[in-house]
């Protein structure tokens, strides 16, 4: 469901740009808002979630896709932890649908999906296995990337019930508002895909905005 925030970002407490294949890692505490923008449109924004006093508990796309009856998410959806448990919740969107069942590129799936020779293409989980790398402090390792979210991202389900990456349904400027129900991390992989129109073949800097209490 399309919503406006009410939150000026010049008001903002924490301002980030990611640019183009770039990860975000940062906690987020309770009550807290995190706005992920994007700013030129038709990006995609693969992001996990992680209890931040306890990552072996983390964002569920089973637990979550159960709860809410909908493979999809925007405003008003709740992002269940595999405990069953409320991580973050979805308060404002302004582009309508984001995707839970797609996945994120990685090595094997560009050699698989596309060509032997994508194989040595940056991915979403070189990223993500980097920040945790860069960011042991965090107590993340290589088991705890599992379930993500490719905000921004256009995935039909078809007839025959497979998926097809498609066009993106986002704008430039468009954006996706959650409040944080535990203390959170966010690790986020501003997609580097090139083989699909995830990120209409040309990737761009996404924006983050933090509120505090």
């Amino acid at each position: 469901m399309i919503k406006e925030s009410t939150l000026k970002t010049e008001l903002s407490d924490k301002q980030f740009e990611v640019a183009a294949g770039d990860y975000f890692i940062h906690t987020v505490k309770a009550g807290e808002i995190i706005r992920i923008t994007d700013l030129y449109g038709n990006q995609a924004a693969d992001t996990l979630f992680y209890n931040a006093d306890d990552p072996s508990e983390r964002y569920s796309a089973m637990d979550t896709v159960r709860e809410q009856g909908n493979i999809y998410l925007s405003t008003g959806s709740v992002l269940k932890t595999n405990e069953n448990r409320d991580l973050l919740e979805i308060v404002a969107d302004t582009c309508g649908r984001h995707d839970t069942v797609g996945g994120a590129c990685a090595t094997e799936s560009n050699t698989v999906r596309y060509d032997l020779e994508k194989r040595c293409m940056h991915a979403c989980r070189d990223s993500w296995m980097l920040a945790i790398q860069e960011h042991e402090e965090l107590g993340l390792n290589k088991d705890d990337i599992t379930h993500n979210i490719n905000f921004f991202m256009n995935v039909p389900v078809t007839e025959t019930g497979g998926l097809s990456f498609e066009d993106g349904i986002s704008a430039p400027g468009k954006y996706v508002e959650l409040r944080a129900l535990m203390n959170s991390i966010v690790l986020l992989s501003n997609c580097p895909q090139l083989n699909n129109p995830c990120n209409g073949y040309n990737p761009t800097p996404v924006a983050i905005h933090i509120w505090h209490n």
